[in-house]
């Protein structure tokens, strides 16, 4: 009983405070919300949800999903503290998606557009076979309506519970966008907290622009890992979005309350 009410009560404080991920200050939710998630102390980007994202970017009531029963099986048996089958159920459960991509068509500013949008929470935006194949399924209906294609990237990568399969998906999603480029449909990349390994390699980098949100974690290898590898300190900032604005590696950092604007006036360059 007393764990019973222990979890009541953090749910109840959840809903109402919330940590800020990069200054760590205490912040009131309603508030946080009144600023699209965006921490008034340090002006860091929150992680949004799939649905608190299409609230933002796209017409009122206009998404409509493709895809949405496909689900990752388990090609390995793979196994580590516990089976990748009972890590997916639990996955499907508490995030109440089948897999970490959301893929379909909305309008934004009128415009139709193929959307693709990775949730963080399942699996941490991890790209395996499944997310592959709805993001390559999305480019071939994109080219066959003529329809510009955004992917908003938030990932640490390819899922190593399917080895080389995920591995490939790169190659398979790097592919379809070349076919969307060579028919001359534009392909816009927005890369959020973070963007990094397989993901931030293939198609996070390919747009005809990259975009990026404020402070957002953009590379291959985290900055652990490199400082590890090279025994060396890194700059600061590095791999932030603004270092690789600086060093041409991202088109343009864009605030959140903007980025709707940004993204219709884009396409209206870019297809008219």
């Amino acid at each position: 009983m007393a764990a019973r009410e222990l979890k009541r009560v953090q749910e109840e404080t959840e809903a109402i405070w919330l940590k800020c991920t990069g200054c760590h200050e205490i912040l009131f939710r309603k508030e946080v919300e009144r600023r699209l998630f965006v921490c008034p102390k340090c002006g860091i980007h929150l992680r949004l949800t799939v649905e608190q994202r299409l609230l933002l970017i796209v017409d009122r009531g206009s998404f409509i999903e493709h895809d949405a029963t496909l689900r990752s099986g388990d090609p390995l048996l793979f196994t580590d503290r516990r089976p990748y089958a009972i890590r997916l159920s639990d996955a499907r459960t508490r995030t109440g998606r089948e897999e970490a991509v959301v893929c379909g068509v909305a309008t934004i500013e009128g415009r139709r557009v193929a959307l693709g949008l990775f949730d963080f929470t399942f699996f941490g935006g991890s790209m395996g076979s499944v997310v592959g194949e709805k993001l390559t399924r999305l480019i071939e209906y994109a080219l066959a309506e003529r329809l510009p294609v955004i992917f908003f990237a938030a990932s640490g990568g390819a899922r190593m519970q399917e080895g080389v399969l995920s591995l490939m998906q790169m190659a398979k999603v790097s592919m379809a966008l070349g076919c969307l480029r060579a028919a001359s449909f534009p392909y816009l990349s927005v890369m959020t907290d973070p963007t990094t390994g397989g993901v931030a390699a293939s198609l996070g980098m390919l747009g005809d622009i990259n975009l990026a949100e404020p402070q957002a974690l953009i590379g291959f290898a985290g900055p652990r890992v490199i400082e590890q590898t090279i025994r060396e300190k890194l700059p600061p900032g590095f791999q932030h979005a603004e270092f690789l604005v600086e060093h041409g590696m991202v088109d343009m950092v864009i605030e959140r309350k903007d980025l709707r604007r940004t993204l219709g006036q884009l396409l209206g360059l870019l297809c008219d």
